[in-house]
């Protein structure tokens, strides 16, 4: 059973790289870039080149042909001999719609999946990254068969730029907090004049006061009632 299952997977690929030959003529009158960057599936020809996405919706529409096609009618028929019997035309119909509602679901399904795992853009993604490491020629990175060793050689620029990156803020945080206490000085000694010009108006207020009563005394020795005595 498993051979069967690696041979009809091995065969869906071969399919999916056996582009037919209308589809090449169009590759190739309109350009198509992707098929150009894009490396070929493993056992597909140099000019049968896709980019990932391309490659998974054909594989997905293969594959679900392939199992759309083990519910044939003949199939249907047999496990419900007795009403294809009795009406035959009408199981027909059945069966038509059933395979309509099947392939519908099933892609609905496979939509809804490929749009929440965001599978459009990391396949894209990964054909950029290929692309751009063409152009490298540093080589890729390799285990060194130390486990910690490598873990801290992914984990330490990680680490590193995470300490930059909170030592920027702490420095952006030191400015603002320097700014806030030169506006808390600021408004302290704005208070502290206001209140030493209250406290002078008042001193000054008290001096007038004083002054009024002296002069008042001095005009009124006797006070007001002897100012009007006959």
């Amino acid at each position: 059973m498993e051979e069967s299952e690696a041979a009809t997977q091995k065969k869906t690929v071969d399919d999916v790289c056996a582009k037919d030959p209308a589809e090449k003529q169009t590759g190739e009158a309109t350009g198509d870039v992707s098929s150009q960057t894009s490396e070929p599936a493993a056992g597909c020809e140099p000019e049968a080149r896709w980019s990932r996405l391309k490659l998974f919706d054909k594989v997905v529409q293969k594959s679900l042909d392939k199992f759309i096609g083990q519910a044939s009618f003949n199939t249907f028929a047999k496990t419900f001999r007795p009403l294809y019997k009795s009406n035959p035309l009408r199981m027909e119909s059945i069966h038509k719609q059933f395979i309509e509602e099947l392939r519908r679901t099933i892609q609905e399904d496979i939509s809804r999946l490929t749009e929440e795992g965001q599978l459009e853009s990391k396949l894209n993604e990964l054909d950029k990254l290929e692309s751009a490491a063409k152009n490298n020629p540093d080589p890729a990175w390799r285990p060194s068969g130390i486990p910690e060793q490598d873990f801290c050689s992914f984990l330490k620029p990680y680490y590193k730029k995470q300490e930059a990156y909170m030592r920027l803020e702490l420095k952006k945080i030191r400015a603002e907090n320097a700014a806030l206490a030169q506006q808390v000085q600021a408004g302290r000694e704005s208070i502290t004049q206001t209140e030493h010009c209250i406290s002078t108006t008042v001193d000054e207020w008290k001096a007038s006061v004083t002054e009024f009563e002296r002069l008042k005394s001095t005009l009124c020795p006797y006070g007001d009632s002897g100012v009007f005595d006959v």
